[in-house]
């Protein structure tokens, strides 16, 4: 492993140093280096027991307990929480793993070593397992955390203006605690394994540093044993069984059902689980792109740190984003060319115009706009990121379709700066995949959004769209085993003929009894537009008495505007039916997400 500033605790100069020295050395001269330090570092101890100054030996030894804090929307953060447990408890240290809102808060101050590893939602939000704890430290009843190491563990996604928010946040209010930082914040985009690994081999180092004991660094290696046979590092070819169209003729929407096999795979999944997959991107959007830059298709790029190399035309069709702007890469790209314009567009002082460009442009409208940068495609593609997974909520249970698994995909279609925008694993799906086809997926656990482990609680579902596929798979699941609690759907779309996706199944349901009951809403086919929470007030005093009866309330959907309106209707049913002031509505509301029973699929 290269040796950084940010993994190792050496600067610049040093480390170049040691990266130019350490390929060169033999095995016997390692080991020879290994005894030398051992030896040092056995004087200083016999010296200090003799009574000479030696504050670092005198020091009390440090504990090999590490608390693991996390916060997921998505699964993301859990995943990795789990894997830097194993990694420090195969390295020897004692590990706690938990989700931020499992912890006892006043157990922070008693804390030795944290960790915490959170993503940033929505507009630069913590996710909702984070809320209560990030509310927490930033508030008064906060301790003093003197004699607390920490470091945090950031991802986000570049695209974003408010980029890895919620980690930079606990970063800053820790030490403002009092906290040590042990070890560099790292923000991580949205490829995020490599830096992820890289901290994890900086926490090791720092936490043996600080016992006193040699430094292993085996957090990479670690973390890919962590991994099971398929996975996100390395993907399943799920062979497409089923893909059609779920709207009618003359919807305006295209709906993909998807039906893929995961036979021979050993990959299992719950309901609440997504599917991630890898996509392509689109070739024509590639053939464009490739008749304005002025290198050879064919020409050979590195892509990765490994070295791996692939063709211009090959990386910009399957290792490289090209759909989405993000201010790093016009950082990086402006910094290749002499072009004044885009110099200034990526100026520190031109925030509101440089997320004004950003927005709704790609990799063709950039190329076009300022023209080419960097001497070679080599140095082109080396300011682009990877391609990130797309997750989609899986829409079947396990237990009824044995070796598969079902998606539900809206495909995106728009147009904006006078060009056509394609959804780029929404259009393959629509477009280039037909069955017998291929596609490279991996599970993505979600505990965040599970059915009740009581299978007689009550549970309400919301989800207009495509939202409502994890509630298939919930409706699946209730009804392999039998389930005779009492489950309530909110479905809405445009038009009843036509966007009543799943309409015979729920019906079936219905009528068996697995789905007590359904509210829909079609906003297209009344002069007023009714959204699904227009059908939860129409409902207000039943929903309120499942809520007091203990009901589970599950959200899936666009996060921006459905999830956000629906949290506020709930607010305001336990506001009226509940005679409760807005403040103690709210405080109802956090008090259902703190218990589980509020859990929400967002994207």
């Amino acid at each position: 492993m290269q040796l950084k500033v940010t993994n190792s605790p050496f600067n610049q100069e040093q480390t170049e140093l040691l990266n130019r020295l350490l390929p060169t050395l033999s095995e016997a001269q390692k080991l020879w280096l290994s005894g030398y330090f051992a030896a040092v570092q056995s004087a200083a101890a016999d010296g200090a027991a003799e009574g000479q100054e030696n504050p670092t030996a005198a020091a009390p030894a440090r504990s090999r307990e590490v608390t693991i804090l996390y916060g997921s929307q998505t699964g993301n953060t859990q995943s990795l929480a789990k894997k830097a447990g194993k990694a420090l408890e195969g390295n020897g240290f004692k590990v706690v793993v938990s989700s931020m809102s499992d912890f006892k808060t006043n157990a922070l101050k008693k804390v030795e070593n944290l960790l915490i590893l959170v993503s940033t939602h929505g507009e630069g939000d913590p996710p909702d397992n984070a809320l209560s704890f990030h509310e927490f430290l930033n508030g008064r009843r906060a301790p003093k955390l003197e004699g607390v190491n920490y470091s945090v563990l950031s991802l986000g996604d570049s695209s974003y203006e408010f980029f890895c928010q919620t980690g930079k946040e606990f970063d800053v209010r820790l030490e403002e605690l009092g906290a040590t930082r042990i070890y560099p914040r790292v923000d991580c985009d949205v490829d995020f394994d490599e830096p992820a690994a890289e901290w994890i081999d900086g926490i090791l180092n720092s936490l043996n540093e600080l016992g006193g004991e040699s430094v292993r660094g085996q957090a990479a290696a670690t973390l890919e044993v962590a991994e099971s046979a398929y996975s996100r590092t390395n993907p399943f070819k799920a062979e497409v069984l089923e893909n059609i169209n779920l709207n009618g003729r003359g919807s305006n929407k295209e709906t993909r059902h998807i039906e893929l096999s995961l036979e021979d795979s050993g990959l299992t999944y719950k309901p609440g689980d997504s599917l991630g997959i890898y996509p392509d991107n689109d070739p024509a959007l590639v053939a464009e792109l490739l008749d304005t830059l002025t290198w050879d298709p064919e020409i050979k790029v590195t892509v990765n740190k490994q070295g791996e190399s692939l063709t211009l035309k090959e990386a910009l069709t399957t290792y490289f984003e090209i759909t989405v702007l993000t201010k790093p890469l016009l950082e990086k790209a402006a910094k290749l060319t002499a072009n004044q314009e885009l110099h200034d567009l990526a100026a520190p002082d031109n925030k509101e115009k440089l997320n004004s460009y950003l927005y709704g442009r790609d990799l063709l409208d950039l190329v076009r706009d300022f023209g080419v940068w960097g001497n070679s495609a080599e140095e082109f593609v080396s300011v682009l990121r990877k391609i990130p997974p797309r997750l989609y909520s899986i829409a079947s249970s396990l237990a009824a379709n044995p070796d598969e698994v079902h998606l539900t995909i809206g495909t995106v279609r728009y147009e904006t700066h006078e060009r056509e925008r394609k959804g780029v694993c929404s259009t393959l799906c629509a477009e280039r995949i037909n069955a017998g086809d291929t596609l490279s997926v991996f599970i993505q656990q979600n505990d965040n959004f599970k059915l009740p482990e009581d299978p007689e609680t009550p549970i309400i579902m919301v989800g207009p769209g495509t939202g409502v596929a994890p509630f298939r798979a919930f409706m699946q699941e209730r009804e392999e085993s039998g389930t005779q609690g009492k489950s309530w759907l909110f479905f809405g779309d445009q038009h009843f003929v036509t966007d009543f996706l799943y309409q015979t199944e729920w019906q079936r349901w219905m009528k068996q009894g697995v789905l007590t009951k359904m509210d829909v809403a079609f906003s297209r086919d009344t002069t007023e537009k009714v959204y699904v929470q227009h059908r939860m007030l129409e409902n207000s005093k039943e929903l309120f008495r499942w809520l007091e009866e203990g009901a589970v309330v599950y959200i899936c959907g666009d996060e921006k505007n459905m999830a956000h309106d629906v949290q506020k209707t709930f607010i305001k049913i336990i506001q009226t039916e509940g005679s409760m002031p807005l403040e103690q509505a709210e405080a109802y509301l956090a008090d259902l997400q703190q218990q589980k029973r509020y859990q929400r699929d967002v994207y």
